[in-house]
């Protein structure tokens, strides 16, 4: 096992962060206030795969927006933390409510609200485009983007190794 793969191994949960993450962290303007997104189908697939495989997944953002919250209900999301100004409160919610240890969970953020959290997370990752400060502390850079499939890179990642990624259930919504 490579020492990449020992940071795999233990994974039991994901966390994201949102803008930056999930999307390329360009926001489109309505003119009726609401900010617009544009998120990865294969992102969303991995998620809802992830969740089939009984793997818990949390979203941590400190935005708010109801159709975010509606994108990831409809992918399967139970733990959605919005207008988290302190993420690593959010972060310890999510774990004492699963009843799972910091170290089993893979945490993904791209900037610096991210920077405690991932600290305390098993496997901080990041994507490529990701602040220089994050990507020093992540024990994962994806070679994808924000919002370019970064989010399915870390989660087949794990789901491969646990010999969960091509199963029966892989090839269903």
């Amino acid at each position: 096992m490579t020492d990449f793969t020992m940071h795999l191994q233990p994974i039991r949960a994901f966390v994201f962060d949102v803008d930056g993450v999930f999307t390329d962290g360009s926001i489109l303007l309505h003119p009726m206030g609401e900010f617009l997104r544009t998120m990865n189908i294969k992102d969303g697939f991995a998620v809802q795969h992830a969740i089939k495989m009984g793997y818990h997944v949390a979203i941590i953002t400190g935005g708010y927006s109801r159709t975010v919250r509606r994108r990831f209900t409809y992918l399967g999301i139970k733990d959605i933390y919005m207008k988290s100004l302190n993420k690593t409160l959010a972060f310890d919610d999510f774990c004492s409510k699963h009843n799972i240890e910091p170290r089993y969970v893979a945490y993904m953020g791209d900037d610096l609200p991210d920077y405690e959290v991932m600290q305390k997370a098993g496997l901080p990752a990041c994507p490529a485009n990701a602040a220089e400060e994050i990507r020093q502390i992540a024990k994962y850079v994806s070679y994808l983007k924000g919002g370019e499939g970064c989010v399915r890179d870390i989660i087949e990642k794990v789901l491969r190794l646990h010999g969960k990624w091509m199963n029966s259930e892989a090839y269903q919504w």
